[in-house]
């Protein structure tokens, strides 16, 4: 019988960690990857440069998790953001800051970051099995099984199911630990896309009028059925052949995804292209500059105020003459075309589908783990941490934080348990 102390199953960033930090305690330790490769989804992350936490207080890195980010307040009392910069540094990964607090190794590269880990692992004896699949997990009174694909069965006191959750599935995140979780009892709340690019079908999406037009610096604002925000993020975008995209989008897109959830058709957002500028004051402005230059044309009055494609598209749909002198465009139309500027609607009806997301939303419900130690509520010797719990937030190292925080915790306490054990018996 092949038994082992610590069985983490999922080579991603908190199966790396839940095995580093078993063993580190002392107990034998097995990391089953079904993948040719460990960390995956680390070495895509960040563009390739792997983006491995964010250095902003951590009042501030939970609010960059809005789901269920204040879980994270117990477990960041353990081993916290500023413990995972500790850790790796302490690895000899140097880290650099960059904006808004991204820490990124100085190499620049993920490779880095995955590097370390796996020489962790190596150096503390972790016996890590590639291209292995998990077929069944079984739950007992005293010990669990786990059954391979190839019919091999590992027994041990504690599982840590560290297997992600559905997006970006040609990391190995396909969802196989849901099935795990609800047979020992859990709930798994409903799975949803987020980080994700939105659909639309106004007719300037359709013609693909604004395709491939990225904007710099904008606000976006997500409205409910009300018409009252919900949430503005400010930060770049791009029109492409479908809808919208872009890091404003992503950040917005959980909280449109949730509100089609909820049965509306479509979902309003507004743009705000001149985020900085006052609309009267823009108006004012431009009254005054076409006073001066009568003969000047409205394109070349109203140039370099917003991107040329998206100025003709504006002009256009307030039914203006681009090419008309400034002299003979009334203050009306001149007002219509600043309010869209700052008020550009649009209706969103859907997003890509949860493969196409980079962070999946919902997961094993956290009312169902102790939030110190990572374990079930519901089954004794069972751990869970990353992307199958039901926490998500934005692009930024946050994720990956919320990954590296609670896989920690999870190893901690699964190694822990044995030694409790040991102590009982």
């Amino acid at each position: 019988m092949v038994t082992y102390d610590v069985i983490v199953i999922g080579g991603g960033p908190s199966g790396l960690m839940a095995a580093i930090a078993a063993a580190e305690q002392g107990a034998s330790t097995i990391l089953l990857e079904k993948g040719r490769k460990l960390g995956k989804k680390l070495a895509i992350s960040g563009g390739g440069r792997c983006n491995v936490t964010n250095r902003l207080p951590q009042e501030e890195v939970i609010r960059h998790i809005p789901g269920n980010g204040k879980f994270l307040y117990s477990p960041f009392s353990v081993f916290s953001n500023y413990d995972i910069i500790d850790f790796f540094e302490g690895m000899g990964v140097g880290l650099k800051e960059e904006d808004h607090g991204r820490m990124f190794p100085a190499s620049n590269s993920a490779k880095t970051v995955v590097n370390a880990l796996i020489n962790k692992l190596d150096e503390l004896d972790v016996e890590v099995r590639m291209n292995t699949p998990v077929e069944a997990v079984h739950y007992d009174e005293s010990e669990h099984s786990v059954i391979l694909t190839d019919g091999a069965k590992l027994h041990t006191t504690s599982i840590v199911i560290a297997v992600g959750g559905k997006a970006v599935p040609h990391t190995g995140s396909t969802g196989d630990g849901y099935a795990w979780a609800k047979k020992a009892g859990h709930t798994v709340t409903e799975l949803y896309p987020t980080e994700v690019a939105l659909t639309s079908n106004e007719a300037f999406i359709k013609s693909k009028q604004l395709q491939g037009l990225s904007l710099r610096d904008v606000a976006l604002t997500v409205l409910n059925k009300k018409n009252k925000p919900v949430v503005t993020h400010r930060m770049d975008m791009i029109f492409t052949h479908f809808g919208i995209s872009g890091p404003a989008v992503l950040r917005c897109s959980q909280f449109v995804v949730k509100q089609l959830m909820k049965g509306q058709q479509a979902v309003s957002m507004v743009l705000d292209t001149l985020p900085d500028k006052q609309e009267e004051e823009l108006i004012q402005g431009l009254l005054k500059s076409m006073k001066e230059n009568p003969k000047k044309s409205v394109r070349n009055i109203l140039k370099g105020i917003v991107p040329e494609r998206l100025l003709e598209f504006i002009l256009q749909e307030n039914k203006i003459d681009a090419d008309q002198k400034a002299a003979n465009l009334s203050g009306e139309a001149l007002r219509s075309a600043i309010h869209q500027m700052k008020h550009f609607f649009m209706k969103v009806n859907g997003s890509l589908p949860l493969d196409k997301a980079f962070v999946t939303g919902g997961g094993v419900s956290i009312k169902e783990i102790v939030p110190k130690t990572m374990q079930s509520k519901k089954m004794h010797g069972l751990f869970f941490c990353g992307e199958i719990l039901d926490i998500h937030g934005y692009t930024g190292g946050y994720n990956i934080t919320s990954a590296l925080v609670t896989g920690r915790l999870a190893g901690m306490n699964a190694a822990s348990q044995i030694s409790e054990l040991a102590v009982d018996s």
